[in-house]
């Protein structure tokens, strides 16, 4: 598998603002992606010559839903109230129910953080954007295996003046957050 120590950069700061989002009473949302355990959810596109989806990894079976290398790390774990998107691929909005979710809260604008900044990160932003929901990114609150693929990435978007979206960091997001009384 990939050296996972290149994504921990970006825990902290996701850390720090998943407790302040919810100290706020924002709307929050988490995602993994995972397939069915009979991976009757993965095309064969996807699956390859078989050695990555569904093989035997350190944690159980890879990218499985149940299985303990799916779940959510200790850092960043879901209260009892918070949403779980399992998304069978790398963007949170394809076969999912993240759409109906956002629009039922009226959610328009999302802070996005996660990992991989060019595959999950990108996909889930670029369809956010086609269906009309605004999304800023938290620099210091992604990463990927490779930080050139992540600096590019964050440069598409916000390319052409904001093409996909917007880019912050958590920094000032903590600012807003602790300045501003937010509505659940």
């Amino acid at each position: 598998g990939n050296d996972v120590s290149t994504l921990r950069r970006a825990i902290a700061p996701t850390k720090s603002v998943l407790l302040a989002a919810r100290r706020a009473g924002m709307t929050v949302i988490h995602t993994r992606e995972g397939h069915r355990t009979n991976l009757s959810d993965v095309s064969s596109l996807k699956a390859g010559d078989g050695s990555t989806i569904g093989a035997q990894g350190p944690y159980g079976r890879i990218l499985v839903r149940g299985e303990v290398g799916h779940d959510i790390i200790d850092e960043l774990y879901p209260k009892k109230n918070e949403t779980v998107i399992d998304k069978p691929g790398k963007g949170a909005f394809y076969q999912t129910d993240l759409e109906l979710i956002l629009k039922n809260r009226n959610v328009e604008t999302l802070l996005v953080c996660g990992v991989t900044t060019e595959v999950c990160v990108h996909t889930t932003v670029r369809e956010a954007n086609d269906r009309g929901i605004q999304c800023v990114v938290l620099k210091d609150c992604t990463a990927s295996y490779f930080e050139d693929f992540h600096e590019v990435a964050i440069n598409m978007i916000t390319a052409q003046g904001g093409i996909f979206g917007q880019v912050s960091d958590s920094e000032a997001v903590l600012e807003f957050l602790n300045s501003t009384e937010i509505m659940p």
